[in-house]
C-alpha cells in the first residue's frame, strides 16, 4: 500500500449484519460477501465465532465463512470472543482472526463481564494460537472516543491499550468511536497520541454515524496519515451494548471522498453503491449511505 491508496476493512458483512433484529438468512450473508469482493474489496471481515447464545444472527458463522467465494488477494478475516471461537474458525479455515477490547472499563463489564486487563488476558491464548498457527491477529480497541457508560476517556488509556496489544502481537489495531461522539479535532489528537506510541502504519480508524461527525473524523484521520479505515456498505451496523449508536460509517461516501482527494481504494465505486442497494432491499430498510440515496434511481441492479 502505497501513501495514495487507502486500504477500506469492509466489516458490514458482520459489525453490520450483527445488529439486524431479524435472522438475515444465510444464502444472503454469503451474496453480499460475494458481491463485495467482485466490487474490489481487499479486506472484507465475515462473520464472528461468537456463541449463538451472545448472538444469534451469527449462528451461521462457518456455513457463512465455507460458503462464499475466496479470492487471492482478498482478506476475510473474522471476529473471536475466545480460544473456543479460535478453533471453530481455525476448523473453517479461516486465516484472519480478530480480538476486541475497549479503552473502558465500564464498557468492557457490560459487553463481556471483564475488565480491560482481564479481557486481554483472555485472547491472550488465542494470540499464542495464531503465532503457532500462521494466522493473522487484528485487534479492536473500542470506546476510544467517549464511553456510554463512563462517559469521557482518557486518551492516555487508549494508548495504553493499543500499544499493548500491538506489542502482544496485533499487526494492526483498530481505534473505534463505538457510539460516535468524536469530532475531528479530538479524532486527530487521539490518533496522534496513539502514533506515538504505535507506528502509523499498524493503525486503522473505526467511526460510527451517531451524531453524524464520522466521514469529517475519516477526513481528519486520512490526512494525519491514517491509511486503513472502516466502513460498512450502506451504512450498516451499530452496537448492542451502546444504546442509540447508529451504523458505520458507510464505505460508499468514504470511498467516493477519498477518490475525491485524490486516494485509490481500489474499489469500484458504481459496483459497490449498487451493493449497498440491494442489501438495503433485502433487509428491507433504508439506506444508510448517503451516496447510495442520492444515486438510487441508478444504482439499483439486480
Amino acid at each position: 500500500m502505497t501513501d495514495s491508496s487507502v486500504r477500506i476493512v469492509e466489516v458490514g458483512p458482520r459489525d453490520g449484519l450483527q445488529n439486524e433484529k431479524t435472522i438475515v438468512p444465510t444464502a444472503t450473508k454469503i451474496a453480499l460477501i460475494d458481491r463485495l469482493s467482485a466490487a474490489g474489496h481487499r479486506s472484507i471481515e465475515v462473520t464472528s465465532f461468537v456463541s449463538p447464545k451472545w448472538i444469534p444472527q451469527l449462528a451461521d458463522a462457518a456455513e457463512v465463512y465455507l460458503g462464499i467465494q475466496k479470492h487471492e488477494g482478498i482478506d476475510y478475516p473474522v471476529l473471536v470472543p475466545n480460544l473456543q471461537g479460535y478453533e471453530r474458525a481455525l476448523a473453517a479455515g479461516v486465516r484472519e482472526v480478530a480480538v476486541f477490547t475497549a479503552a473502558s472499563d465500564a464498557f468492557n463489564r457490560k459487553n463481556i463481564n471483564a475488565t480491560v486487563d482481564e479481557s486481554i488476558e483472555r485472547f491472550l491464548p488465542i494470540l499464542e494460537r495464531a503465532r503457532n498457527d500462521g494466522v493473522k491477529v487484528r485487534g479492536y480497541v473500542s470506546t476510544v472516543l467517549g464511553c456510554p457508560y463512563q462517559g469521557e476517556v482518557e486518551v492516555r488509556d487508549v494508548v495504553r491499550i493499543a500499544k499493548r496489544i500491538f506489542e502482544l502481537g496485533c499487526y494492526e489495531v483498530s481505534l473505534g468511536d463505538t457510539i460516535g461522539i468524536g469530532t475531528p479535532t479530538k479524532a486527530r489528537a487521539m490518533l496522534r497520541a496513539v502514533a506515538d506510541e504505535v507506528p502509523m502504519g499498524a493503525l486503522a480508524v473505526h467511526f460510527h454515524d451517531t451524531r453524524g461527525q464520522a466521514l469529517a473524523n475519516v477526513f481528519a484521520c486520512v490526512e494525519d496519515g491514517v491509511r486503513v479505515v472502516d466502513a460498512a456498505v450502506a451504512g450498516l451496523g451499530g452496537c448492542p451494548y451502546a444504546n442509540g449508536a447508529t451504523g458505520n460509517v458507510a464505505s460508499e461516501d468514504v470511498v467516493y471522498m477519498l477518490h475525491g482527494m485524490g486516494y485509490m481504494t481500489g474499489i469500484d465505486l458504481d459496483a459497490l453503491v449498487a451493493t449497498g442497494q440491494w442489501i438495503s432491499a433485502e433487509l428491507g430498510r433504508e439506506n444508510g449511505a448517503k451516496l447510495g440515496r442520492a444515486l438510487a434511481p441508478a444504482a439499483v441492479r439486480a
